[in-house]
């Protein structure tokens, strides 16, 4: 990543004059899409659209009808399909159709979409013939011009799945997307930045991708969009590259204006929920066993140590921040994939993990969580983040460049044991007085360094608090007849005080580490 630099001259946009067409027509026999004129195009063009964008004052994208856009609310808008016939790439073999979303309550800002051939590109009219909806729909009054809400992509034509009926990608909603995973389930989300998540006095910004441009040139299982990122305290250019294989994969490529200081500048951000697990769980709360789409934080660090942090749902906002210099990679995970710890027709057991894997040094900064309390499933209140340490100052350029793993779990995994599981419960023996103030943790790990271990030795728990003391602390076999699965348990008496307690712990054998590095922040009551 770098920052400030490649302070190219704006590119002059003058040529597009002289290629422009004077009607719009079809881009060829087989769209049945109406287009506009003919413009030049390329993702250079792109970022000096963005910093040009980034040097005026901002405006905000157009809101067509919001007398009418408003009263589409949740069921209406779902009433309202698109008509895969006129989706774009429809009638070619071998493609990725994509098709459209329309305008809602929810879903308010028109975003333009774009066709990109051979340098140049041709805007994608919207118009109300391409979604079925009823005769009485209050999308009808719309006028022509309305525009789309935001974009799919569809499973390959000729491919095992039907691609009317399933998609794989999805930009929909400020600057937000999502992919499925390898089991094929949507969950968590990205995004193309966060921008003063959890400031205090400070609310949280959400920039909107205005415009897409979608490239003709693909394969049978990859695509490439470009998109202009426009909000109050930023402008940018992004490029994805989309891969549909084992899950998705998804390289790339930024290049961020800062119209405005922000005083939390989050990127490659991933946003996720979870509301409760075996952790801890409010008594009657819900009668699922859990409930979440991640489970954890795996940390890559640049040192090479993995670390693992559990999710927690907090009774306030708390951000968590772990400083590194470039970082391996990390990502929000679902690692536990038995559906009877969910019970849910929802498939909580197959969301997708996130993985980001950093293209270049970073250099100095931060993985930051920020946990926000919720008491609902229906809200993300999960977010990683990368934070570089220099301040985003108004002004500032920022290049950088990363993947996306979209896979059932980490496509880097350790050959360390890994965190299992994580329970919590009164502390003290039992058939004893329980004391007030402790608490018993019961930390499992799982893996071939454990499958390894030498008849009758039993691994050791190396642990450390930020405050308090440890007791009965030891390390078991699980009983439950799989070979390399064992917990730690051991008690913590806290102490009064209003902050959490960080924690770590890892098992070894000797002078070998046997597992990754159990990271968590324990919140007293």
């Amino acid at each position: 990543m770098t920052n400030g630099v490649d302070r190219r001259t704006v590119l002059k946009a003058g040529a597009a004059i002289g290629l422009a067409g004077t009607q719009p027509q079809p881009v060829s026999a087989q769209e049945k899409l109406k287009f506009g004129p003919v413009k030049p195009f390329s993702f250079d063009l792109l970022k000096a659209s963005a910093r040009k964008l980034a040097a005026q004052p901002y405006a905000g994208p157009p809101r067509p009808s919001p007398d009418i856009v408003g009263k589409i609310n949740y069921e209406a808008w779902g009433k309202i399909a698109f008509d895969m016939d006129h989706a774009l790439f429809a009638q070619g073999p071998n493609r990725l159709p994509v098709s459209f979303f329309h305008l809602g309550m929810f879903f308010q800002k028109a975003v333009e979409m774009n066709l990109v051939e051979a340098g140049t590109a041709r805007e994608i009219l919207y118009d109300q013939s391409y979604f079925d909806m009823p005769a009485d729909s209050v999308a009808k009054g719309l006028p022509p011009s309305a525009g789309f809400a935001g974009l799919r992509i569809q499973e390959p034509k000729g491919g095992a799945l039907d691609w009317r009926k399933n998609d794989w990608v999805a930009f929909l909603g400020a600057a937000y997307f999502r992919a499925i995973g390898e089991l094929r389930q949507y969950g968590l989300s990205s995004r193309a930045a966060a921008l003063d998540v959890a400031v205090a006095g400070k609310p949280e910004e959400f920039p909107d991708f205005t415009k897409f441009y979608i490239d003709r040139a693909q394969t049978e299982t990859s695509m490439t969009l470009y998109a202009l990122l426009d909000g109050p305290s930023i402008a940018g250019a992004c490029r994805f590259v989309l891969t549909r294989g084992k899950g998705v994969t998804m390289d790339i490529d930024q290049a961020l204006f800062l119209r405005a200081g922000v005083e939390r500048f989050g990127l490659a951000p991933l946003t996720s929920m979870y509301w409760f697990s075996e952790t801890k769980k409010e008594t009657g709360i819900d009668w699922r066993p859990e409930v979440h789409d991640s489970d954890g934080l795996a940390i890559w660090l640049g040192s090479g140590e993995r670390l693992w942090r559990p999710l927690n749902n907090p009774h306030r906002i708390v951000t968590s921040s772990f400083s590194d210099e470039n970082p391996r990679g990390f990502g929000l995970l679902q690692r536990d994939r038995n559906f009877d710890h969910y019970q849910d027709g929802v498939y909580y057991d197959r969301r997708p993990s996130l993985w980001v894997e950093p293209a270049g040094r970073w250099g100095k900064g931060a993985i930051e969580l920020v946990e926000i309390p919720t008491d609902d499933e229906i809200h993300d209140n999960i977010v990683a983040m990368w934070v570089p340490a220099e301040p985003a100052a108004a002004g500032a350029e920022v290049d950088i460049a990363y993947r996306l793993f979209w896979q059932a779990d980490e496509p880097f995994p350790t050959d360390l044991a890994r965190c299992v599981a994580t329970r919590l419960g009164n502390g003290g023996q039992p058939g004893q007085p329980r004391p007030k103030g402790v608490r018993k943790f019961m930390v499992e790990f799982q893996g071939p360094p454990l499958e390894n271990l030498p008849f009758g030795v039993k691994p050791e728990a190396v642990l450390w608090a930020s405050r308090g003391t440890f007791s009965y602390i030891f390390t078991e076999a699980v009983p439950d007849d799989t070979r390399g699965h064992w917990r730690a348990q051991f008690d913590l008496t806290a102490g009064p005080g209003p902050e959490p307690v960080e924690m770590r712990l890892f098992l070894r054998s000797g002078d070998k580490i046997l597992s990754e590095t159990w990271s968590y922040q324990y919140h007293v009551f």
